[in-house]
């Protein structure tokens, strides 16, 4: 009788033990979503009190990998191949995202931006939703915020279609056309397209930027825009 209760005491004692090694792990992911979501809204909110600038229209060239092309016709043509997940095209469009802006807006070279998605699902869902905004003619002002905000983590859950619409929204993008583009992720054809492009020009990974057809390639051990200005004049 005695071993029979020391037998029940082991496996109470055993139950206890699951149950707070189960109590503990469940904890930990909790706090790890929390802290996770935390950050995001925290990033989020970089884009408080952004206002649009006024729209650019664009266009796609089918004949070049169906890039969103903005400012066609100059004689200075800029390609930047992107993946909007990637974290060193962070670091590029950090420091030359409003150089290539001006050069935009004040028509001194047409560029071809190339969205790109081999990094996951979330880099197909943010390209889709890049197009959407190009569509409403603000790409430039969705491009940018897309990499204000990008995840530390790629595929972290981050970029669904409900956060794209929200950082569009952020910015002054509400339309019911951009909403029902991404939610319908309407321009996957323009994706898949711009993704299967990438042998034909030769591209293998983010960033990668062509000047006037020339690759160009840093010297600098990271992106700065005095030389890549430099090199934009001299192509």
């Amino acid at each position: 009788m005695a071993k029979q209760q020391v037998k029940s005491g082991d496996n109470v004692t055993r139950w206890i033990v699951i149950a707070m090694v189960l109590l503990v792990v469940v904890t930990g992911v909790v706090f790890s979503l929390m802290s996770q979501n935390t950050k995001e809204n925290a990033s989020l909110a970089a884009l408080d009190g952004t206002k649009l600038k006024p729209a650019v229209t664009s266009t796609i060239d089918v004949t070049n990998g169906s890039a969103i092309v903005l400012n066609p016709g100059t004689t200075k043509v800029i390609d930047i191949w992107e993946d909007p997940q990637c974290p060193v095209c962070k670091n590029f469009e950090d420091a030359n995202g409003d150089y290539i802006d001006s050069l935009i807006r004040d028509k001194k070279a047409t560029v071809r931006f190339h969205v790109l998605s081999f990094l996951g699902d979330e880099s197909v869902r943010a390209a889709n939703a890049s197009f959407c905004a190009a569509e409403e003619g603000q790409y430039l002002d969705f491009h940018h915020a897309l990499y204000a905000v990008q995840s530390p983590l790629e595929n972290s859950g981050f970029w669904s279609n409900e956060k794209l619409l929200a950082i569009g929204k952020k910015i002054g993008i509400s339309t019911a056309t951009f909403a029902d583009c991404v939610t319908k992720e309407s321009k996957l054809d323009l994706v898949k397209a711009n993704y299967d492009s990438m042998p034909s020009f030769g591209v293998k990974g983010t960033p990668t930027v062509f000047i006037n057809g020339k690759l160009w390639e840093r010297k600098s051990p990271d992106f700065n825009v005095a030389e890549f200005s430099t090199a934009v004049q001299a192509g």
